[in-house]
């Protein structure tokens, strides 16, 4: 094989394309997977909002996990503001404060 063949069937293999699609496909499953951390959030802030007295220790030991592995997750896309989502979702001081305490 000369070297004209080998740029050749580079040409045809496209390389760049291939390197687009999986960065596409990268992009989606960071989305995925940002979207499932925040239904979790909203899932876990409904329960401990709902909670009363004695019966919110599991609640909020659950909304602290959901958030820090949200926050986490934020982090790891590039997002390092949080503000706007602990005002959107609600998330008490209560929670923000116990961040890290547990062993996820």
């Amino acid at each position: 094989m000369s070297l004209r063949d080998s740029l050749d069937l580079i040409k045809a293999v496209n390389p760049e394309g291939g390197q687009a699609v999986l960065e596409h496909e990268i992009m989606a499953e960071r989305a995925s997977s940002l979207n499932a951390a925040e239904q979790r959030v909203a899932k876990a802030m409904a329960a401990l909002n709902g909670a009363q007295g004695a019966d919110r220790a599991v609640p909020l030991a659950e909304a602290r996990r959901a958030v820090w592995a949200y926050f986490v997750q934020r982090e790891l896309i590039g997002f390092r503001r949080h503000q706007d989502v602990i005002s959107a979702f609600g998330i008490t001081r209560d929670v923000l404060n116990g961040l890290g305490a547990f062993h996820p």
